[in-house]
């Protein structure tokens, strides 16, 4: 566990080129905490905020005056933050620090060369030639590059953003709500000091876990959600690399396979509109079911004291954090699991069609990617610590078994004709019976949308044309103007 775990320690100081993780003085760390947000119930640091001053001063103990003002520095910027409820300036910085010291098998980031740049360009190319043959869906990369690990951090911060922020939202309400409110205009300075450290805290936990994560990813979908930019396919040749070691498969193959996921994930994303949105909004109902246990929390605002910030945080590792028990938040969670795996579902029977014909190792690699999941892979790990959920292999199992049973009933456009609309896509039950949903008569929304299309050109040109003289607009009948009228 690493000695700084809010990452208040001097950073270590970056080569120019700020990705091959070597650093002046020696100084190195670890990797942070298994659970790097901390809201799964373990036990943190006896005082996060030692890191300040932890590490500071000469052999003898003397404390070095211009270390002393870099730490009352960045204490007082934590302090001062009035932004919203995550820090993300002092997430992005801790990501980077992290990723600089090296992952947990000791790798270390590093620039990219040109020949891996190409590489990854190559198979992504090569992927989407393959997937040109088992869908309907065309393809959705406008551009191909490889990141570094700290490229990933910068790259995708602002959709963490998206995912983190509604739960943080919630977290910095409860902290408002736990004074009564006629001691709330008293307090302003005291809550004004717990939401600047409440951001603070944000902002270091995640930051923390972006930057072990970013250790870890191969891609920009690996949680089966969007991160990177709109149409920019992404992979990380130096964890790819990681990824394949002692698989023994060929790298390239290892590198196709991946390849074949980022850019089955980028067709469906591009070409269903509504995805996203869906996806992002059922991760946001979750989130407002969240509750944070006010009890404790005023526990801790009522003993607080500036001397020991770190009560806030160890509340916060208590199991503060509870899904409501009710029947709106079950809905959200039963609509964010299975749309997760609907996405990974049909993403894993693609790339095995895709696959099977070229890789002679595309069983194995299917099979070594589902068994990540199913102990819990870093994209897991870090998705279920974030929000509480967790993509149930079985889901993703047996929505690729689903997708699969309808190419075969329907074909590729069949199947991914469901795409068009939410309410065509198969349901929690139907992944139960999935032979019931293949067999089953679906509604055409299709041509239900071309019918009211037409009916809408045919009226749209007449609307408001004045009638006949007995005649209403368009030829009804009505009020005319007779005769007698002026």
């Amino acid at each position: 566990m690493s000695d700084t775990p809010f990452g208040f320690g001097l950073p270590p100081e970056e080569p120019e080129d700020g990705d091959n993780g070597k650093k002046k003085g020696g100084q190195g760390g670890s990797q942070g905490p298994a659970d790097p947000f901390g809201f799964g119930g373990g036990s943190g640091a006896d005082n996060p905020f030692a890191a300040l001053f932890g590490g500071m001063g000469g052999p003898g103990g003397e404390m070095n005056p211009g270390d002393l003002g870099a730490a009352f520095q960045k204490l007082g910027q934590m302090l001062s933050y009035e932004g919203g409820p995550v820090n993300w300036e002092m997430a992005k910085d801790i990501a980077r620090q992290t990723v600089s010291q090296g992952a947990q098998d000791g790798s270390k980031d590093a620039s990219l060369s040109p020949g891996e740049r190409s590489a990854v360009e190559e198979a992504v190319r090569l992927a989407d030639l393959w997937l040109d043959g088992v869908t309907s869906l065309p393809s959705g990369s406008g551009s191909v590059v490889a990141w570094s690990r700290a490229e990933w951090v910068e790259e995708t911060l602002p959709v963490w953003k998206d995912l983190v922020n509604p739960l943080a939202e919630r977290v910095g309400a409860a902290m408002g709500d736990v004074l009564p409110e006629e001691m709330q205009a008293m307090a302003g300075p005291l809550l004004g000091m717990m939401r600047s450290m409440g951001g603070a805290m944000f902002g270091t936990q995640i930051g923390q876990a972006l930057g072990v994560l970013a250790g870890e990813v191969v891609g920009s979908t690996d949680i089966g959600l969007p991160l990177g930019p709109a149409g920019k396919a992404a992979l990380l040749p130096g964890n790819i690399a990681t990824f394949g070691a002692g698989l023994g498969v060929p790298q390239d193959e290892v590198r196709l396979y991946l390849a074949l996921r980022e850019a089955a994930h980028q067709r469906l994303f591009a070409h269903v509109p509504w995805l996203r949105s869906h996806l992002f909004g059922a991760v946001e109902g979750y989130a407002r079911g969240i509750k944070v246990d006010t009890t404790k929390l005023e526990d801790v605002v009522g003993q607080i004291d500036p001397q020991h910030p770190e009560e806030l945080q160890n509340a916060l590792q208590q199991g503060m954090f509870q899904p409501e028990d009710t029947p709106e938040q079950k809905a959200a969670l039963a609509r964010l699991e299975t749309a997760l795996a609907l996405v990974e579902g049909w993403v894993d029977a693609v790339v095995h069609a895709a696959a099977k014909p070229h890789l002679p190792s595309a069983d194995k690699l299917r099979e070594t990617l589902r068994r990540r999941r199913a102990s819990g892979g870093p994209a897991e790990q870090t998705f279920s610590t974030l929000i509480g959920l967790q993509l149930r292999p079985r889901r993703l199992r047996d929505a690729s078994r689903l997708w699969a049973s309808l190419t075969d009933a329907r074909g590729l456009d069949g199947r991914d004709g469901l795409w068009e609309h939410p309410d065509m896509l198969p349901t929690a039950a139907d992944l139960d019976d999935p032979d019931g949903f293949v067999h089953h008569e679906q509604p055409d929304f299709s041509e239900l949308d071309k019918m009211l299309g037409e009916a809408a050109r045919d009226r749209g040109p007449d609307l408001g044309k004045p009638g006949r003289e007995g005649e209403g607009p368009n030829g009804t009948p009505g009020e005319g103007k007779g005769d007698g009228d002026k």
